[in-house]
C-alpha cells in the first residue's frame, strides 16, 4: 500500500515524539483521519465535543507538559472554531500546532462549500507561521518549521492541507533547485546577558534597600536561584497569575498574586519598594507596580520582544531566567538590614491569617472561598488545578495555596471563559500520573464544562491516576460580569443577562457515571473534598454558593468598600446581601489577628 501525505503527517509527528492529537473530525480531514485508522490510532485522536474544547486541551497539555500540544480540525466551520483555543495560546506564549483541513486545490477560490479562506483567518492568531501544503514535497518542511517556531517562540501555528492533497502519494523533497529539505529535532540556547550588563543590574540591586521580585511563568526553570537572590536582596516576591505555580506559597517572603486578584502583602510590596527586579513576567497592569518615579528597575526576560514594555526599567537583560540570576548572584551584595524582609514575611503571614478568616465568613448558603480554602488544605502535593475565568479566578489566586509539586494555570491573558475543564482533562495527558482539579463557575459549565464531561467519561479509565475533580460555584448569576457592572459601570444588576438558568450538575454527572455530591452547607465541604479527592473515578462537586460575597481589591480599604456599595446598590436586587457580605468579608483585614 502506498503512503499519503496524510499517512506521512503521522509519522512525522511520531517522529518529533507527539503522542495525541486533540481534535474532532470532519470531511475537510477525512484523508487525516483515515491515515489515523491505517496507523492504528498513533499517535492517538483525542476526541473533543467541539473543536474550540480540543484547542483547549492541546493549551493545556502544551502548559503542563511543556511539550508542543497538536490540535485538529476540519475545514469551514472546524477551523474557525479553533481560533479562540489558539489565541489563548498566543496570549499566555503557549506552543501548540493546529493542522486544518481545506477544500480540494480545484476549488479552492470558487466559492465553494465551506471554503473558507484560511491563511487569512489563521494569519493573526498564527502570526509566528502559517502555511498551506500544497505539494506532497512540502509537507515535512512546513510541519516541522510548525512545530520547531511553536517551541522556539511559545506561540501558535498553523498548517493547512487540501482534501486532496492529503490523499496524495507522498514523495519526499528531492536534492534538486527549489526544493526545501527538513530534519528533527530542536536544541535551544541558554541565554545569558553580557557581564557589563549584569554589572549594571547588580549595580542597581545592590543600591536599593526595599527590593521587590515580580516572578511570571518564565521564572519557572529557576525556582532556586529567584530564592537565592531573594535571600541575598532581603528582597520579597509577588507573582503574576501565570506565575502562580512558580514559587511555593509556604516561603514566608512569597506574598502571593497581584493586580485586581491579587493580595494584600503583594500590593503593600509594590507600594513601598524602592527596587523592582522582574523575571519572566510581562504582567501587563502598570497600575499595581510602583509609581514610575518611585523605584529603579531591573528587567530579564528570554524574549526580547517582552522586555521593557510595561515599566521604565534601567536595565533590561535578554536570557535565560536560571543562568542570568546565577551570573548575576556573585555580583549581588548581601544586605545586612533585614527589617524590609521581616515586614514583608509580617504582612504575608497576617494575610494568610485573613483569607482563612474570610473563607470562615457565613453566607448563603456557601462562601464560594471556603470551596478553594478548603480545597487547599487537602490538596495533594502534585495536584495540578485548573481555573476557568470569572469568580473562580478570583478566588484561586487567593485562597489556594501552592506547595509541593503543585501545579496551576488558567487563561491568563485572553480570560476566556470554559477554559478550565479542557484545560485538566488536557492535562491529564501530559501526567496521567497526577490528579486534576477545575475550578468552573456555573456561566462557564453551562457554556461548555458540562458537554466535556463526556470527554472525561470517554478517557478517565486509561490514566494511571483516575482523580479528575470539577468544583462548579453554582450560583445561577453570571457572577464576574455582575460585579463588574457594580464596581465598574455603577450599573444594578441585569437580570436579563446575568442570571442562569438552575439545573443540578450533580445529577448531570451522575447520569455519565462519574462521582457526584452536592453540597449545600458549609460543613459539608470538608468531607466533600476528602471524598472526591480519595475517589476512584472523575468527581463533581457541586457547590451552591453565594454569589453577593465580593472580590474585594486588595488596594480597597474599608472606607472605600462602603462608598462603593452605597453608590451601587441602588436598585440592585442583592443590594443588601451585598452590603452584608462586603462588611462581613472586608471587617477580617481589619480585625485583631494572633501575633507570633
Amino acid at each position: 500500500m502506498s503512503t499519503t501525505v496524510a499517512d506521512k503527517l503521522l509519522d512525522r509527528l511520531r517522529e518529533w515524539g507527539v503522542e495525541q492529537v486533540f481534535g474532532y473530525p470532519g470531511d475537510g480531514i477525512n484523508g487525516i483521519v483515515g491515515a489515523f485508522s491505517r496507523a492504528g490510532d498513533r499517535p492517538r485522536f483525542i476526541q473533543a465535543r467541539h473543536e474550540e474544547m480540543a484547542a483547549f486541551e492541546a493549551v493545556g497539555f502544551a502548559k503542563f507538559s511543556g511539550k508542543v500540544g497538536i490540535c485538529t480540525a476540519t475545514s469551514g466551520p472546524g477551523a474557525i472554531h479553533l481560533l479562540n483555543g489558539l489565541y489563548d495560546a498566543k496570549l499566555d506564549h503557549v506552543p501548540v500546532v493546529a493542522i486544518v483541513g481545506q477544500t480540494n486545490r480545484s476549488a479552492i477560490g470558487g466559492n465553494y462549500q465551506q471554503e473558507v479562506d484560511l491563511p487569512s483567518l489563521f494569519k493573526d492568531v498564527a502570526s509566528d507561521y502559517v502555511q498551506m501544503v500544497t505539494v506532497p514535497e512540502q509537507l515535512p518542511n512546513v510541519l516541522d518549521r510548525a512545530i520547531r517556531i511553536a517551541l522556539t517562540r511559545r506561540a501558535p501555528t498553523a498548517v493547512i492541507i487540501p482534501n486532496d492533497v492529503q490523499e496524495l502519494d507522498y514523495s519526499p523533497p528531492e536534492h534538486a533547485f527549489k526544493m526545501v529539505p527538513s530534519s528533527l529535532d530542536v536544541r535551544r540556547p541558554t541565554t545569558v546577558p553580557d557581564e557589563s550588563a549584569l554589572r549594571q543590574a547588580a549595580d542597581v540591586l545592590n543600591a536599593g534597600r526595599r527590593v521587590a521580585i515580580l516572578v511570571g511563568q518564565g521564572a519557572r526553570a529557576a525556582v532556586d536561584e529567584v530564592a537565592a537572590v531573594a535571600d541575598v536582596l532581603g528582597a520579597g516576591a509577588a507573582k503574576a497569575l501565570l506565575g502562580k505555580d512558580v514559587l511555593s506559597d509556604e516561603l514566608p517572603w512569597v506574598t502571593g498574586s497581584i493586580g485586581l486578584l491579587g493580595t494584600r502583602p503583594s500590593y503593600e510590596l509594590m507600594r513601598d519598594c524602592d527596587t523592582l527586579l522582574t523575571i519572566g513576567s510581562s504582567f501587563p497592569y502598570s497600575q499595581f507596580l510602583p509609581a514610575y518615579d518611585q523605584a529603579r528597575g531591573v528587567q530579564i526576560d528570554v524574549d526580547g520582544t517582552m522586555i521593557g514594555m510595561r515599566y521604565p526599567y534601567e536595565v533590561n537583560l535578554v536570557g535565560d531566567s536560571a543562568s542570568t540570576l546565577r551570573a548575576l548572584l556573585p555580583l549581588l551584595e548581601r544586605k545586612s538590614d533585614r527589617g524590609w524582609r521581616e515586614t514583608i514575611e509580617h504582612n504575608v503571614a497576617r494575610w494568610w491569617e485573613t483569607m482563612d478568616k474570610e473563607a470562615h465568613v457565613s453566607a448563603d448558603p456557601v462562601n464560594p472561598m471556603r470551596i478553594f480554602s478548603e480545597f487547599s488544605a487537602q490538596a495533594p502535593q502534585n495536584a495540578i488545578v485548573t481555573s476557568d475565568s470569572g469568580s473562580a479566578a478570583d478566588w484561586y489566586a487567593r485562597q489556594i495555596r501552592i506547595r509541593g509539586e503543585m501545579r496551576g494555570s488558567l487563561s491568563g491573558t485572553l480570560a476566556t471563559m470554559g477554559a478550565a475543564v479542557p484545560y485538566a482533562i488536557g492535562a491529564k495527558f501530559a501526567r496521567p500520573d497526577r490528579p486534576a482539579i477545575a475550578f468552573e463557575g456555573d456561566g462557564a459549565m453551562q457554556m461548555n464544562g458540562l458537554a466535556e464531561l463526556l470527554t472525561v467519561r470517554r478517557y478517565w479509565e486509561e490514566w494511571e491516576d483516575p482523580r479528575l475533580v470539577v468544583a462548579v460555584l453554582h450560583n445561577n448569576d453570571l457572577n464576574q460580569v455582575t460585579w463588574e457592572l457594580r464596581s465598574l459601570g455603577g450599573t444594578p444588576d441585569f437580570i436579563e443577562s446575568q442570571r442562569l438558568p438552575d439545573m443540578s450538575y450533580a445529577a448531570v454527572a451522575e447520569g455519565f457515571g462519574l462521582g457526584a455530591i452536592t453540597v449545600t452547607e458549609p460543613e459539608q465541604l470538608a468531607g466533600a473534598w476528602e471524598q472526591a479527592l480519595s475517589a476512584d473515578r472523575p468527581f463533581l462537586l457541586d457547590v451552591h454558593c453565594d454569589p453577593d460575597v465580593p472580590p474585594i481589591p486588595p488596594h480597597a480599604d474599608l472606607e472605600q468598600m462602603l462608598n462603593t456599595a452605597q453608590a451601587l446598590i441602588k436598585g440592585d436586587q442583592s443590594r443588601w446581601g451585598v452590603f452584608k457580605e462586603g462588611i462581613k468579608t472586608k471587617a477580617q483585614e481589619l480585625l485583631p489577628h494572633h501575633e507570633s
